[in-house]
């Protein structure tokens, strides 16, 4: 941290920092809800995709057929998801980001294996079989009904109709392409030719059957991004692709249990804008470049087919800020806190109020969670504080649910100090702030946590020309614990890794979580700060032999028995993921184990996986919101301020031009 030769009083009324005051029944409600979770702002012209519940309501509906639910899939990951060098987050197997809700709320971009894995993971969320398929320079999906298997690419925007209106599957499109291909020899050759000659229309009388109902090529055979066209359709279905030169099976494994989760206390305000500063999660890496949607504006360039599916974003990628300015009055605070243990309030010599140790003789510790919805990319503290000689005070991050602290760099005098936290939060969704105070007249007299995150223009709850619907929901009150980890400690230092939750590691290779010989187990223990509810929890995996797999487990009783809560056999081909929920957990329970325990006769291995331990948030409840839209319109910048009156509620916003979105803020009311 810097120091600053400025009182502590001063600056933090600069800030706008709250003041400390001790707590009375008069200065505060101390039955008034200290938090407020899932708090939900949707618009009728976006679709809600903020979890998996949320997006079956928005896009699955009673009586569809399986064909219906599962171009009901493809066109989500169309709307929402758009083609671009993919976010890196080094969670999973491939390091991409394969969880189709994180995508759309967080990124809103991919490549064509994120792409095939959200095809999976919705489709086989809704009872739908689905697999994928490694092509020539290509990854695709296959979704299955009505007897056969039926390509649906969300990647390029293609899929292709027969003759009987059906649709074809891969192995069909590839026979079909190859057939061509053996009569027209000159493409295998130069397979560049293909563009020329499928101009004009020709590709729709002179190439393949198959993709001659196409209803996605243009007339000189561009898909709708312009990216990629009929010319490179012939290329990738030409039944090359992998090691042994053929087109093969492949599951696109994916992570399964982000979800949408905004939640506030006093001093918390998330901005979220329909703008970039140029900052995507990328940045920093050898292979960092920005994606183009970065600057890209919707219904241009690459983005050019997007305003038909309904989005009125300006680009892709937002980028917004989380801010918490901790509220000082010891009682709120107390009940804001994951810990506050041994605080007071005082007075410093120059009359500014802050924490300190009560007992004087030990000292007072302040623990803070801050999760995220939206991933981190950068971030600063700022602290006051007044410290005597022989007085300190401590501030630490954890990012792994407070199993390991590291220090944020201290210069240990009085004043106010900023620190760049950037190293420490980067691609985190949660973290929590430990602040240690020792000796007599040690004051804490504010601070502020402020970070940048990413988050995608196209999911955000947008504003249309004429009457708009918003709708405002405190749903709800609870918070997730979450265990997500690289299976690869080669990722060590970008990211989390499975050993940084403390696992119980048994018959495992090392390093790895794949088994060494005939049985093995993995057990990852979770605690959470309220009564856990549901735990929801599972894996990308390979089980080659019908004797390999997973059980899925829990335990509620500290190790003494474990519940089998699924199965995840074999035999799985190149992998497949599979993700329960369990609920039978007793009340009161507040530390649980989830064990992988695994059976090998051939290979048995887990590539990915992510824990979601749901649990009843303390002292939460309905807070008034204040929603503050900004737009432009007619050439004027308009804003709207909304405080909610009750946890479920409507309002009407009316605009008289098309509008141009600008931000939407949230926090509590003051």
């Amino acid at each position: 941290m810097s120091g600053n030769t400025h009182g502590p009083a001063l600056i933090g009324a600069a800030l706008g920092w709250a003041v400390l005051a001790a707590a009375t029944p008069a200065a505060e409600t101390l039955a008034a809800p200290a938090q407020v979770c899932h708090v939900l702002v949707t618009s009728n012209r976006v679709e809600d995709v903020s979890s998996m519940e949320a997006w079956k309501a928005s896009f699955i509906k009673d009586g569809m057929s399986d064909e219906q639910k599962a171009l009901a899939v493809w066109t989500t990951v169309v709307k929402f998801r758009h083609q671009e060098p993919p976010p890196i987050e080094f969670l999973q197997a491939e390091d991409h980001v394969h969880d189709p809700i994180k995508t759309f709320n967080v990124y809103g971009y991919g490549q064509c294996c994120c792409a095939s894995a959200d095809i999976e993971a919705l489709a086989r969320s809704i009872g739908l079989q689905a697999r994928g398929w490694g092509i020539n320079n290509h990854s695709v999906p296959e979704i299955f009904w009505d007897g056969s298997w039926h390509l649906l690419d969300a990647s390029l925007i293609d899929y292709f109709p027969k003759a009987d209106g059906k649709l074809a599957g891969v192995e069909e499109i590839i026979a079909s392409v190859s057939a061509w291909l053996d009569k027209h020899p000159e493409f295998k050759a130069k397979p560049d030719a293909a563009y020329p000659f499928g101009k004009g229309g020709n590709w729709r009388t002179q190439g393949p059957e198959v993709l001659a109902r196409s209803p996605f090529y243009d007339i000189n055979g561009w898909l709708p991004a312009a990216t990629h066209g009929w010319y490179s359709t012939i290329q990738e279905y030409n039944g090359h692709g992998g090691g042994d030169g053929k087109a093969f099976l492949y599951d696109y494994g994916y992570s399964q249990g982000y979800q949408l989760n905004l939640q506030f206390r006093r001093g918390e305000k998330l901005v979220r804008r329909w703008s970039n500063q140029g900052l995507h999660v990328n940045m920093g890496l050898k292979d960092g470049g920005p994606p183009g949607c970065l600057s890209e504006k919707v219904g241009t360039d690459q983005l050019r087919y997007s305003p038909a599916y309904g989005d009125l974003a300006n680009e892709r990628i937002g980028n917004g800020t989380l801010v918490y300015d901790l509220p000082m009055a010891v009682a709120e605070l107390t009940r804001a806190a994951l810990t506050a243990d041994n605080l007071d309030a005082a007075a410093g010599a120059d009359g500014a109020m802050g924490l300190t140790p009560k007992d004087a003789t030990k000292p007072g510790t302040l623990v803070i969670g801050i999760p995220s919805s939206y991933v981190y990319l950068a971030g600063q503290l700022e602290v006051a504080r007044a410290l005597p000689a022989g007085g300190a005070c401590r501030i630490e991050i954890s990012d792994n649910n407070g199993l390991d602290w590291n220090d944020v760099p201290a210069s240990g005098a009085s004043g106010v100090q900023h620190a760049d936290i950037g190293s420490l939060i980067a691609r985190r969704y949660d973290v929590r702030l430990r602040i240690t105070l020792s000796g007599q007249g040690s004051l804490l007299q504010a601070l502020r946590f402020s970070a940048d995150i990413q988050h995608s223009q196209r999911a955000l709850p947008a504003l249309g020309q004429g009457a708009n619907l918003i709708h405002v929901v405190s749903g709800a009150q609870e918070g997730t614990i979450t265990v997500e980890g690289s299976t690869s400690l080669a990722g060590k230092g970008r990211q989390l890794v499975y050993t940084d939750f403390h696992p119980e590691v048994v018959g495992m290779a090392p390093g790895s979580l794949r088994l060494a010989a005939g049985t093995g187990s993995v057990t990852f223990p979770v605690h959470a700060p309220g009564d856990i509810l549901r735990v929801r929890f599972g894996c990308n995996y390979r089980a080659r032999d019908a004797h390999d797999g997973w059980d899925l487990q829990v335990s509620t009783d500290h190790g003494t028995t474990f519940t089998t809560v699924e199965r995840a056999a074999g035999p799985t081909g190149n992998g497949s993921s599979r993700y329960v929920t369990f609920s039978a957990i007793p009340p009161g329970t507040r530390d649980l184990l989830v064990r992988f325990t695994g059976q090998q006769v051939n290979t048995t291995m887990i590539s990915g996986f992510r824990i979601d331990a749901d649990y009843r948030a303390p002292a939460a409840g309905f807070i008034p919101m204040a929603i503050t839209y900004a737009w432009m319109e007619g050439g004027r910048e308009h804003s709207d301020v909304h405080v909610t009156a009750a946890a479920d509620e409507r309002y009407t916003l009316t605009c008289a031009e098309k509008p141009a979105m600008l931000s939407l803020t949230m926090e509590p009311a003051h």
